[in-house]
């Protein structure tokens, strides 16, 4: 079902999973302070718990509020980058699967998105598609790939994925090659 982004907004805070356009491909989204929104997400893609899901921010300033970097990179937001630093306080609690003392954090380069996550909170995101797949470019690749789920229709989208950098460490390493490269 395509929606609208009021629409796309009001889902999530339902604690609705929503397929939402991101400035690379499209994704599916939660709405991180919605109890049971993550655990839905991770069914819904079949993904592994152990697999932690990253977090779209609005702007690059909330960066600090969530996570601790040992390398600043964050001069490449809004872009398509997502950083992996130490969680702080704020974002000691939630619940991401994976390792819980790291949270990858990602603020893209579309302004729909980040007034989504403006309106709704921190996003809990990873790219539309069965854990494993391919990540999906329209709306229709995301119905294919996930069934009968709410879209919010940004048109076909030609990005690669993020980029994903472990910035725990002063001497940072990619974990995933996408967007951006080491140049």
């Amino acid at each position: 079902m395509v929606v609208d982004e009021q629409k796309a907004i009001d889902l999530l805070l339902r604690g609705a999973v929503v397929a939402i356009p991101t400035d690379t491909v499209y994704g599916v989204a939660v709405a991180l302070h919605t109890p049971g929104a993550t655990a839905a997400l991770f069914a819904l893609k079949e993904r592994p718990t152990g697999v932690a899901l990253p977090v779209l921010i609005p702007d690059p300033t909330d960066a600090g509020a969530y996570a601790t970097f040992a390398v600043d990179l964050t001069g490449y937001w809004p872009g398509p980058l997502t950083i992996v630093g130490h969680r702080t306080a704020m974002s000691a609690d939630w619940d991401l699967g994976g390792d819980q003392s790291t949270v990858g954090l990602r603020c893209p380069d579309d302004d729909q998105v980040r007034r989504i996550a403006a309106d709704a909170g921190p996003l809990v995101t990873s790219s539309a598609n069965k854990h494993g797949e391919p990540p999906c470019t329209s709306v229709e690749e995301v119905v294919a790939a996930l069934g009968d789920i709410a879209v919010l229709d940004g048109g076909v989208r030609t990005g690669e994925p993020s980029t994903v950098v472990d910035a725990t460490q002063k001497k940072w390493r990619v974990l995933r090659q996408g967007a951006i490269t080491l140049a």
